[in-house]
């Protein structure tokens, strides 16, 4: 990728994200969240088309593909839903990880099916006492033989009780992060239960439980890379991740944009359309700027994960930050242009809006994104760049 620009390669495979989002997703969103149904035959239908496993190698099954090209792949998937873009970002991760830590075993064996999505993976990190403070997890693994015993709590697991593999983080050894290891645990394994389905503010079209272990035993051969590598692999993961996060906001915005143009072109107040109202022109127009500038943003981060320059973290770390609060603000105003009929279900945007605000939360909050750039600033102090 020149700066600025695209390839025709990356261009021909956003173009083919946004037809599927128009034709399999956006037809079906509003519908889907208030159902609250899980669309999997439709993701499945994604995953033909090489978007469940889109940065994990292609022996196994996958695209090989890269950071950026998975950015402007959720972007176009959330144009038509946001909801089921994140899903896949999740997906996406679980595959990553296994790609990126697994052993040569571990991947023959879990990855082709991740990859046709035949099996769906969810991430096990957050428990209801660690959040923010992932190293103070308290999930529990006790090595017995060639089993590990575990016990202990995920919380807000997104696909919980529908996922077929749960790549969870556990304590095996001390406090803190040097103690938490990386297991891939299946849903049929004895001693694995599930919270009730949450009750969300949006995020509807997936399920998001507690995640229960009771004297799970999981095999040695479930752990991913060496004891006390699990923090190391959970932040890595999340590099990426915000990434994604960041896009689908940015994917979500844009649609809530369009409408909010579409709206104001038909819609006439005062004797004109309010579109010809200069007021509302500099709205669109600011929110078309910044919209612009986030993902031009987020470009320049992923890039720099695909590079591995030592800047990555922070520039993901800005980059989330940006996007997901960039594409709320989008999606909100975008409500007001609609007045009364941005409120009501049919429009479409008070969902986008719904679906967006829990982005500047996950992945980490929008808090700990600031934090973790002021670190690198306090601790670089006036060292030239």
């Amino acid at each position: 990728m020149t700066q600025f620009s695209l390839t025709e390669d990356q261009i021909a495979v956003r173009d083919m994200a946004l037809a599927f989002a128009a034709d399999n997703l956006a037809p079906h969103a509003l519908e889907w969240d208030e159902k609250k149904h899980f669309p999997v035959d439709v993701m499945r239908e994604a995953a033909s088309l090489g978007m469940a496993a889109i940065y994990t190698r292609d022996d196994v099954g996958g695209s090989g593909m890269t950071r950026l090209d998975a950015a402007l792949i959720f972007e176009a998937l959330a144009t038509g839903c946001p909801t089921v873009s994140a899903y896949l970002s999740i997906h996406n991760m679980v595959a990553w990880m296994i790609d990126r830590y697994g052993s040569d075993e571990q991947r023959q064996r879990f990855l082709p099916s991740l990859c046709t999505m035949e099996t769906i993976g969810s991430y096990c990190l957050t428990e209801p006492g660690s959040g923010s403070d992932a190293a103070a997890l308290k999930t529990k693994a006790v090595r017995d033989g060639d089993h590990y015993v575990v016990n202990g709590v995920k919380q807000f697991i997104s696909g919980a009780g529908v996922s077929d593999i749960y790549v969870t983080m556990v304590r095996t050894g001390e406090e803190g992060p040097s103690g938490i290891s990386t297991l891939v645990i299946e849903k049929d394994t004895p001693g694995l239960s599930f919270g009730a389905l949450e009750k969300k503010m949006g995020w509807n079209a997936q399920p998001t439980r507690a995640v229960i272990f009771e004297d799970v035993r999981v095999p040695v051969d479930n752990r991913l890379a060496a004891e006390g590598m699990g923090f190391k692999i959970a932040m890595s993961g999340l590099d990426g991740g915000r990434l994604n996060i960041g896009a689908c906001s940015l994917g979500g915005a844009q649609a809530a944009l369009d409408k909010a143009l579409a709206y104001a072109n038909d819609r006439k107040a005062f004797g004109k359309r309010i579109a010809d109202l200069q007021a509302l022109q500099f709205k669109l127009a600011d929110m078309a700027t910044e919209l612009e500038c986030a993902r031009t943003f987020l470009w320049r981060a992923a890039s720099a994960l695909d590079a591995k320059t030592p800047d990555a973290t922070k520039l993901c770390a800005m980059a989330k930050r940006m996007a997901t609060d960039t594409g709320f603000e989008v999606a909100n105003q975008a409500l007001q242009i609609h007045g009364g009929y941005g409120y009501l279900a049919d429009y479409g945007i008070e969902k986008i809006v719904r679906d967006l605000r829990v982005h500047q939360i996950l992945e980490g909050t929008n808090e700990i994104m600031r934090l973790i750039v002021a670190r690198d600033l306090v601790g670089r102090g006036n060292q030239p760049r």
